[in-house]
Formats: C-alpha cells, structure tokens, sequence
C-alpha cells in the first residue's frame, strides 16, 4: 500500500527511492542493480539518474554505475551550520517538563564549569517558560558535568582536580579524586549521570548526554527536583529526550 505521507509526485518519489540505495552503499552502484532493488524499468531509472547527474546530486565515476553527488554534502552542510542545540532542544525539554513537572535544563561545558542555557520549567500560573538563564556551576558538582568529565582522559581529570582543588559545596559533595574517578566509571558504564545533593542540599538531579552528528558530546540534558520527588522512572524518559534531541543533531549512534 503506498504510503499516504510519501511524496504527491512520483518522479520524485522514484527519485528518493534511488538516492536511498545509493546512501545505503560505499561504492558505486550499477544500473542494474538499481533498477532491481527500486522496482524501476532500467530506462526510467536511467532517465532519472541522468537527471540528478545534471544537478549533482548523483555523481556517475563511470559509465553505468552512480554514487551519491557532490551537491547532497553542500546542501548538507549547509543544514548542519544552520543546526542550534538549543533550537534543537526546546520542543522535546517542554513534553519532559510536561511529563515530571520538574525543571528540565539544558547546559554545556565551559572550560572547567557548565553553563546552563535553557531551562524549562513552570510559574506559579501553570504556564510554562522557556528562559536562558547562564548559571555557572563546576563539572564535578553535577549531573551534567560529570558528563563531560567522564570523556576526558585520565590525565585531563587529574588536571581538572589540580586546577579545581575539587571544592565542595555541600557535605555529599565529591571532593577527593578517587571517589571522582570512581563516579566517572559509574557515569561511563550507564550513560548517565547523577548530582546526589553535591551542588545545592535538597536538590537532586539526574542527565544524560546530547550529541552530535560527529558522535561528539555538546550538551547535557538534566532533571532537578527536590531531592525526595525525583523519580527513577524519569531516567529513561531524559535518555531517550537527550537521544532525540541528538538525532535532530544528526547523531547517528
């Protein structure tokens, strides 16, 4: 049955299935194996390949074999500058505030803070705000910035730790190396990370990581709430949010 949310125009729609074979392979694929995996007669193919030739959206390396063109990583390029993680962010941080009615944020990393650049959460009225509110706080201290530690190298902790001093803020606070580099497995291991009342007493929050389309870490997703209402349920809601935020990303992994 044909897909009622395909394309209205069915050279286009032919078209789209031919670039998907092509995407789907690393060397130049021959007409006939084209025409065979789409459904298409050879010289309908042909014609459309001829096509997309011309536009330089299909590149043909020798006669009767094509890959995908040029012009498809222009115009991917010029998606990917256009890409805003926070732009990215907003919708799905609304439906996971909508979901625990905690504050949803979103930070990045700064040097040897994080920096939180959204957050969504409600006012007294029920309405829920969007604001950037450029909070700074140390990466050992939270969710989010254990994140960023757990990528770094050893040696980039040990300098991170000497260069911090590790300073608490509360008595749950990780002040020593060892038990940060303990947390920093843990963080590895799961994927996710958590701020056990170390940055503020009372307040508990968990995150996990927003890629991008070079499989690097860019940003955190976390969920804070007062230590006694967060939920572990939560945790695989703000995982697959960060996955989704990652994909509008073009992350793949």
């Amino acid at each position: 049955m044909k897909d009622p949310s395909g394309p209205t125009i069915q050279v286009l729609e032919r078209a789209f299935a031919l670039l998907d074979v092509l995407a789907s392979e690393p060397d130049p694929v021959p007409l006939k194996a084209l025409s065979e995996r789409t459904g298409l007669h050879p010289s309908t193919a042909h014609r459309i390949l001829n096509d997309l030739t011309i536009g330089r959206f299909v590149d043909r390396p020798e006669a009767g074999s094509y890959r995908l063109g040029m012009r498809l990583l222009e115009l991917g390029n010029l998606v990917k500058g256009r890409l805003d993680v926070r732009e990215a962010a907003l919708a799905p941080m609304r439906e996971l505030h909508k979901m625990t009615h905690q504050p949803v944020n979103l930070s990045v990393r700064q040097g040897d803070e994080i920096v939180y650049v959204e957050r969504t959460y409600s006012e007294r009225s029920g309405m829920q705000v969007v604001r950037a509110i450029g909070g700074r706080a140390p990466l050992h201290l939270t969710s989010v910035g254990k994140l960023f530690l757990a990528q770094d190298d050893p040696q980039r902790v040990r300098a991170y730790a000497a260069r911090t001093g590790l300073a608490g803020h509360t008595r749950n606070s990780i002040t020593t190396l060892p038990a940060l580099e303990r947390e920093l497995s843990a963080v590895r291991q799961s994927g996710v990370a958590r701020d056990n009342e170390e940055l503020e007493l009372g307040v508990r929050c968990m995150a996990a990581g927003i890629y991008d389309d070079q499989g690097k870490l860019v940003a955190g997703l976390s969920v804070s709430a007062p230590a006694d209402r967060l939920e572990e349920d939560w945790l695989d809601r703000v995982r697959n949010t960060a996955a989704q935020i990652s994909r509008a990303l073009g992350y793949a992994g």
